[in-house]
């Protein structure tokens, strides 16, 4: 038995098995399915008998705190395949069964079970030496949930068990605290409440509409990034919002993207596609006429609408839609070009989210699985050199990253970035880039060299936002809807104390106006104090009252929601501050 202090992970794995054997005790009949540990924690999916309730995870927690308390030993065991079979079959688990016999077609010769106490589980391991190093207190069970056997809707629908598990007590009760933060921030509740979005079911799942607020948060979005794409030499252009299928059997995203479109549009002589990518239109631009060295690096940049059919249990407020708008860009460059293009690329994407304040910046490099070359198109030269490329672009910037097979594109590798919160929470945001020596060979691009020679060009794939939709749900959870004044829907709201003073309050109104300030007049048909609550709802920067000291005085009394401060200015010496602060996209001051 190993003496080393195991890790969380072997923790959680091992908190998995303790729930099942406390679920079998409250429910014999009880059939297991898997029980993984997972960010945070671990669950396990069971079929049961009947439906469990919250006081049912109650009973559980209680059951499973006496199984770490008697100190069980983990112990395993090497079996044959088929003898682990029988047994299973002899126990009457079926989905254990539909495993084991999966392994078998894999080529096992055997597999591993687990034991602690009287409980005993196929098990790969991972586990804890005794249940008595998992300390009292730092696990907790969370959560019911339905899921579908292996993910399929045509398979059973299980009960999972979710649970929360950390080194301590102490970091559970940290987590739980941030989790109570998030749940205030989440974009789904506060998009409902600062009247942002509407999912409605008429439309679809998953086909968000922005309301005049959230369009606003949405063209603020789209011109910070006009101006700063324009100022790096990025040319925009537009291009519709689906394509004849055969574009998409050239590009290759049919068929190996075909699991995420939505089925070809027919009409009398074709077939056309809701596209999910803007790449195959950005290379028909690039292949109208043909092209110099000269012209290159070609960067078009184009904010698409794009089509992604996912499954209507994944979808989730705006993080998880069915259709996106992606901040594309395809540039167009020589080989010699392509290491300055990366980090312009990560230059250009670590300037904009410092403007959010998003700066603890994540690099994943994002390869194929070399076990399964089939799911990409190009030869195995393009792709070593393609992932040799990225990998020696974030060595040089010095930057830690991660590799991951099998989370490549299917025609290149990328680079990945994930940036944290103010809880920090990882958001999966910018693909920047990925690294296309296929898409130019599937249509022939070319450029002519100084020599007068035919060359292939490379594309560049890359986002930074990586759609407005995700973007916009991640920085209302960022801000908690306190956005900065220049993203905010409204900036100002003018509350005059009396209908007396409203005449100052609409001349106060207008200069704003005319300085192109958004500003919301509440006209005093409500007490002063229900109007400035109002406006602490609604989350607005700035809220000027006005009464008869300020209207003989021509100045404001402003009230500054984050510092909450209030402090009495000129009208211009107020106008001089928020054009300011709008103009420089200044953080919020606390």
């Amino acid at each position: 038995m190993s003496s080393e202090k195991p890790s969380i992970e072997a923790k959680r794995h091992s908190l998995s098995h303790i729930l099942a054997q406390a679920v079998l005790s409250l429910f014999p009949e009880a059939k297991l399915a898997i029980g993984p540990a997972i960010e945070h924690g671990f669950y396990y999916d069971f079929d049961l008998p009947r439906t469990l309730i919250p006081e049912d995870l109650e009973i559980l927690q209680k059951k499973m705190e006496a199984i770490v308390k008697e100190n069980q030993v983990f112990s395993s065991e090497v079996e044959p395949i088929d003898k682990a079979i029988e047994y299973l079959k002899k126990i009457k688990q079926p989905y254990k069964v539909e495993l084991a016999e999966d392994f078998k077609k894999e080529g096992s010769k055997e597999v591993s079970f687990h034991r602690n106490g009287p409980f005993v589980d196929l098990c790969r391991g991972g586990h804890v030496n005794s249940t008595g190093q998992i300390q009292i207190g730092s696990f907790k069970l969370d959560k019911i949930a339905g899921a579908y056997w292996r993910g399929s809707e045509k398979n059973p629908m299980l009960q999972r068990i979710y649970g929360l598990a950390f080194e301590s007590k102490k970091e559970l009760q940290e987590h739980l605290k941030m989790r109570e933060e998030a749940e205030k921030r989440d974009h789904r509740k506060l998009g409902k409440e600062l009247d942002l979005y509407v999912l409605s079911p008429k439309v679809g799942p998953g086909l968000p509409l922005l309301t005049p607020k959230g369009t606003v948060i949405r063209h603020e979005l789209a011109e910070f990034s006009r101006q700063k794409h324009v100022a790096a030499g990025y040319s925009y252009v537009t291009t519709p919002n689906l394509g004849d299928l055969g574009l998409y059997r050239t590009s290759g995203h049919y068929p190996y993207y075909a699991e995420t479109m939505f089925p070809p549009l027919k009409d009398e002589e074709s077939e056309y596609m809701l596209r999910p990518m803007n790449c195959p239109h950005h290379i028909q631009i690039y292949d109208s006429r043909p092209r110099s060295y000269r012209e290159l690096p070609l960067r078009l940049r184009e904010d698409g609408l794009c089509f992604r059919y996912e499954k209507s249990g994944e979808l989730g407020g705006l993080t998880r839609v069915r259709a996106l708008t992606i901040d594309d860009a395809h540039i167009f460059c020589t080989p010699e070009q392509m290491e300055a293009e990366i980090n312009a690329c990560i230059d250009l994407s670590e300037e904009m989210y410092r403007v959010f304040g998003l700066t603890d910046a994540v690099y994943t490099l994002s390869l194929r699985d070399p076990k399964d070359k089939k799911k990409y198109v190009g030869g195995d030269e393009n792709w070593n050199r393609a992932e040799s490329i990225l990998r020696e672009a974030l060595r040089k910037r010095n930057v830690k990253f991660t590799e991951h097979e099998g989370e490549a594109a299917f025609y290149g590798p990328k680079i990945d970035v994930k940036v944290k919160d103010v809880l920090g929470r990882e958001w999966q945001l910018a693909t920047i880039p990925q690294v296309d020596y296929n898409m130019p060979e599937r249509f022939d691009l070319h450029y002519i060299d100084e020599k007068g020679e035919k060359q292939r060009p490379i594309i560049l794939h890359r986002a930074i936002y990586g759609s407005y939709e995700r973007f916009m749900g991640l920085i209302i959870e960022h801000f908690a809807g306190a956005f900065p004044t220049w993203l905010a829907p409204v900036q100002v709201a003018i509350l005059p104390v009396a209908a007396a003073h409203e005449a100052y309050a609409q001349e106060v109104r207008d200069k704003l106006l005319d300085a192109n300030v958004r500003v919301e007049l509440m006209l005093a048909e409500e007490t002063l104090g229900k109007r400035i609550r109002l406006s602490e709802t609604q989350k607005i920067p700035y809220a000027l009252v006005l009464g008869d000291k300020e209207i003989e005085a021509g100045s404001v009394a402003v009230r500054n929601y984050h510092t909450k401060k209030q402090e009495v200015m000129k009208a211009e010496a107020f106008m001089k501050i928020i054009l300011e602060e709008i103009k420089e996209r200044k953080l919020p001051s606390v």
